[in-house]
């Protein structure tokens, strides 16, 4: 009998408690996480400031689970070196960030990550279109980007889909990841629409039992 395959799930920890960040990161070492989602901002491209690259390498000291970059900042190629020098296995870039969007995505590659772009909502798929074969992954916001704890925006499932037909049209490998207002009800959604990856702060860290909440995505 095949094994059937689990939704990948990425903890925000966006949402962990930093005063407890260590129980917090040994907590997804070992619940069923897949990744570990590092939510970088500036201030700038979103309205909000989380934290720098000192942390990022605290978390890479702690943490035995992949780290998955998504930096929500302006010109995010000057940071490739200290991204992958905290460890990162993916770092995903913004498209509306990113003026030559082709040349950071190799330049991401070639410093040896898996290279993601992100979508606002805003933002639609089809644009990807002529780089989708490669880009690793494609980061849907389902929220609009720089606070936690925002509502699921319901027009993203139609983007997943169509985002989803083209990866197939186009035979490439990419990954569809989701971060923004998953719980156990638009995971269901969003994973029945295409998504590869679910990327959940709140929901998982203010849940009576983080683990158990992890679980129950995976099982979506």
């Amino acid at each position: 009998m095949t094994d059937v395959k689990k939704t990948m799930v990425a903890p925000s920890i966006l949402s962990a408690d930093f005063g407890n960040l260590q129980r917090d990161i040994e907590m997804l070492n070992a619940s069923e996480a897949d990744w570990v989602h590092l939510d970088i901002m500036d201030g700038v491209f979103v309205p909000n400031i989380s934290f720098g690259f000192p942390v990022l390498e605290y978390v890479n000291k702690i943490s035995t689970k992949p780290l998955d970059a998504h930096l929500m900042i302006v010109d995010p190629a000057k940071f490739i070196p200290e991204v992958r020098n905290i460890g990162a296995h993916m770092m995903t870039v913004h498209y509306e960030a990113c003026t030559h969007l082709d040349r950071t995505i190799h330049q991401i590659k070639e410093a040896g990550m898996k290279a993601g772009v992100s979508l606002n909502p805003h933002t639609p798929e089809y644009l990807l279109e002529d780089i989708i074969n490669d880009i690793d992954m494609v980061l849907i916001m389902s929220v609009n980007p720089g606070y936690g704890n925002q509502k699921f925006i319901p027009y993203s499932l139609d983007k997943i889909r169509r985002l989803k037909e083209m990866i197939l049209r186009k035979n490439a490998n990419t990954l569809i990841q989701v971060d923004g207002g998953v719980n156990l009800e638009t995971g269901r959604q969003l994973v029945d629409a295409g998504t590869d990856i679910l990327v959940a702060g709140s929901f998982v860290f203010n849940s009576a039992d983080p683990m158990k909440t992890i679980s129950e995505l995976k099982d979506l």
